[in-house]
């Protein structure tokens, strides 16, 4: 299959992605409402998990439909790199500045900074009692899988106990909340089948430049799954609701890290995860949310001018990330078939 028309496949998906969203982002929106939820619990556990539907997607249809787990944690760890740099950027250049508040900075923010510790701690298990194994491999099966799972149920107690604590401003709406539902359904149906076009291409990419699969989830699927949040976000921040804005975004990565990548081990039974290559992207992940986290405590906001260093990052890391495939530099040890 030519370029053309893994490019044209690529597109094509994406603004799948896009209207699927658009579906997601008007459905939660109002089941936020009728069921009374604070803003922050909105954007970090509704909305979150919604928009995150496409990663999710993606770690299943690659382990179930074509046989690889690299492609899914290609695709989680671009899509989190993506999320954290790009879209608070782009909110705040449609709302500049972005608001923040102390909930989102302080909980949500240090929260996801835990769910990366955990993360890597997990993986550091897989490397300490992978018996006869190198000491650069990982394995991880079920029952290590399950540490990041309980930490996200950790989370959720932590939401419920906002939502106990909460008081609605304004009552309830009573009707349409079955036609919401569907609407919020129809939306991940779309979703699945868009996720399924952009998968299709990464392997096709891969097969025709001769590459790992893990870079072209990194880049393209990352990307394309990434539009919901985007899309979420953005308009969110254009209602003036800097806290679901923000929220969304660290929560959608959380649920990633915390639930997407253990479902696929899960699933699969087991994997091997290359623990050199892991800790840098990792890392990479852990300074990008430092960056972030920095822009938001200052006046608890995010200004135009952060909102272009914060894209200016990501501007970085995507020109490593061409130099490391290229093979100009070496920073990163070589992707073996196999292993993520």
């Amino acid at each position: 299959m030519s370029a053309l028309t893994l490019s044209v496949i690529a597109i094509v998906s994406t603004a799948i992605v896009w209207k699927g969203s658009e579906l997601l982002d008007r459905s939660s929106q109002r089941l936020g409402l009728y069921y009374g939820l604070p803003a922050v619990v909105q954007g970090a556990v509704i909305v979150a998990i919604g928009s995150s539907f496409p990663e999710l997607a993606s770690v299943v249809l690659a382990v179930l439909r074509h046989g690889t787990f690299d492609l899914g944690v290609g695709t989680i760890v671009g899509s989190a790199i993506f999320n954290i740099l790009v879209i608070p950027a782009l909110s705040a250049l449609r709302s500049s500045p972005l608001s923040v508040n102390r909930d989102v900075v302080y909980k949500e923010g240090q929260f996801y900074m835990l769910a990366i510790a955990v993360l890597l701690l997990t993986f550091s298990f897989g490397v300490i009692y992978n018996t006869g194994g190198s000491g650069a491999v990982s394995v991880i099966g079920r029952p290590l899988a399950l540490i990041p799972i309980g930490m996200y149920v950790l989370y959720l107690f932590i939401q419920y106990q906002d939502v106990h604590d909460y008081d609605p401003p304004v009552e309830s709406p009573q009707d349409s909340v079955g036609r919401e539902w569907l609407r919020l359904a129809a939306g991940l149906v779309l979703i699945v089948i868009a996720v399924e076009g952009l998968i299709h291409a990464a392997l096709g990419f891969g097969e025709l430049f001769d590459s790992p699969e893990f870079i072209w989830g990194l880049t393209i699927v990352a990307a394309g799954t990434s539009f919901p949040d985007a899309f979420v976000s953005v308009r969110a921040a254009g209602r003036g609701d800097g806290e679901v804005s923000v929220a969304n975004v660290l929560g959608s990565n959380t649920f990633d890290l915390l639930v997407a990548l253990p479902v696929g081990v899960l699933l699969i039974g087991s994997t091997v995860v290359n623990y050199a290559l892991a800790v840098p992207m990792m890392g990479v992940l852990t300074l990008a949310t430092v960056v972030l986290f920095t822009a938001m405590r200052t006046n608890l906001e995010i200004s135009r001018r952060e909102a272009w260093v914060l894209l200016g990052c990501y501007g970085l890391f995507i020109c490593w990330i061409i130099l490391e495939t290229a093979g100009t530099i070496s920073t990163l040890p070589p992707v073996q078939p196999g292993i993520d």
